[in-house]
């Protein structure tokens, strides 16, 4: 355990010192706030409008609230996936200059090696992602609050979440990059794709029946949406109430927020059956847990190749 610790301190302690990864890592969240807030705010604040009935009307600030819900939302999503795979270039750079070869000759074990950098990359994701997410907490606190304490908490807890899926995610692709070449080609792909395949930058209910159901597939198409739910919850229920005390029958109000939900992804189905948000919490868990069996399977074959 001694060793365990010792790497993880080791291995923490490097990403923190690299001034340049680290930046990066903190920037990146805070770039996309600035740009969604920036171009993408009227858009989503239009589409909110346009999916209310004719002639109803709701605050500015609810509808600001719901728009800044969904851009926060999809800014923790795509962060805790792509700030893990630069923070846990750690491992790579490693194998680059040979910091690796020289701790396996000590009696450090591979396994706890390897385990020393999924733990440490999962600490550094953690605090650039709450560094995120106390950033947007801040932007909907200006624009529109309509968060309680549980959605708050759930939001952090689906932040750990998702960033012990793309530690895992992170830990498997690492593991076979040896060159700094490898390194940024991966890194500008998944922050360049990631966010698209996930849902975080278009609502995959905008996309072809063929790709909705091909994308039904990856699990981080749930941890989005998860992530939506929560960030959302405060504006649905309030958005609710308004419609009801304008007059409309529960029937009407169901079909609204249902509309609602689908447009933006909140409500997503596998093959024509709805899924719910625990059993999103669900899968996106599994789906983890099966990522670090094969990253210790992966591990395991090296060792027994060696």
């Amino acid at each position: 355990m001694k060793s365990l610790f010792a790497l993880i301190k080791r291995n923490t302690k490097l990403f923190f010192l690299d001034k340049g990864m680290l930046f990066s890592s903190l920037i990146t969240p805070m770039i996309l706030l600035v740009l969604y807030a920036t171009f993408l705010k009227d858009i989503f604040y239009d589409s909110f409008a346009q999916s209310l009935p004719e002639g109803f009307t709701v605050s500015k600030s609810l509808i600001e609230g719901m728009v800044g819900g969904e851009l926060v939302s999809s800014i923790l999503a795509v962060s805790c996936v792509t700030v893990a795979f630069c923070s846990n270039l750690i491992m790579v750079q490693d194998k680059v200059n040979g910091a690796r070869k020289d701790l396996l000759i000590t009696p450090v074990k591979k396994s706890v090696l390897s385990l020393s950098y999924y733990v440490a990359t999962l600490i550094n994701t953690l605090t650039v992602c709450f560094t995120a997410a106390a950033a947007c907490f801040i932007y909907l606190a200006i624009v529109g609050w309509y968060l309680s304490f549980t959605d708050v908490l759930l939001i952090l807890l689906d932040t750990v979440l998702l960033s012990m899926f793309g530690t895992a995610l992170s830990s498997i692709v690492n593991s076979f990059l040896t060159t700094q070449g490898q390194m940024s080609a991966v890194g500008t792909i998944v922050s360049a794709g990631y966010g698209f395949i996930c849902g975080a930058y278009m609502p995959i209910h905008s996309f072809g029946d063929g790709l909705q159901k091909a994308l039904s597939f990856l699990p981080g198409t749930y941890g989005t949406s998860l992530m939506r739910n929560h960030a959302l919850n405060g504006t649905f229920n309030e958005l609710a109430d308004v419609i009801t005390k304008s007059g409309a029958s529960e029937t009407d109000v169901t079909a609204i927020m249902n509309g609602i939900k689908e447009g933006i992804d909140c409500k997503l189905s596998f093959f024509g059956t709805e899924v719910s948000v625990p059993a999103m919490a669900v899968i996106v868990l599994c789906s983890t847990a099966v990522l670090i069996g094969v990253y210790v399977l992966i591990n395991a074959l090296k060792k027994k190749r060696a």
